[in-house]
C-alpha cells in the first residue's frame, strides 16, 4: 500500500511540474534543435540527480565512450553531488541547462583536479 502511495503522489508531482519544466515542441528546422533538446535532457538528469542526492543515492552516471553527450553528462551529474550550494531543484534545473548550453558551445575538456 505505501508503494502505491508513493507511485501516487510521485505522478502527481511529475503531472503538475510538466507544464513548465519542459519547453514547446522544437521544430527541425531551428538551427540549434538537436543542442536545444539535448540540453533539455541535461536538465532532465540534473534534477533526478538533485533528487537522488537529497534520498542518499549514488550518483549515476553514464559510460564516457569519447563522444560530447555523456561527458556532458557525467560532469553535470558530479557537480551537483559535489555541490552544496545546488540546494534545490530549480537550482539543479538552472545549473543543469546553463552548464550545457556552455559547454556545446565549446570543446570541453574537464579541468584538473574534478573527478572524471
Amino acid at each position: 500500500m505505501k508503494r502505491l502511495s508513493l507511485i501516487a503522489c510521485t505522478l502527481l508531482v511529475a503531472q503538475s511540474a510538466w507544464p513548465h519544466a519542459h519547453a514547446g515542441k522544437i521544430d527541425d528546422s531551428m538551427p540549434d534543435a538537436q543542442k536545444i533538446r539535448f540540453c533539455e535532457r541535461v536538465r532532465d538528469f540534473a534534477l533526478q540527480s538533485y533528487y537522488d542526492r537529497e534520498k542518499g543515492r549514488p550518483a549515476k552516471v553514464f559510460v564516457e565512450d569519447g563522444g560530447d553527450g555523456a561527458r556532458i553528462t557525467n560532469y553535470v551529474i558530479k557537480r551537483i553531488y559535489d555541490e552544496p550550494q545546488i540546494s534545490s531543484p530549480k537550482k539543479a534545473e538552472t545549473f543543469g541547462r546553463a552548464t550545457c548550453n556552455e559547454m556545446m558551445g565549446t570543446k570541453f575538456e574537464v579541468p584538473q583536479g574534478e573527478a572524471k
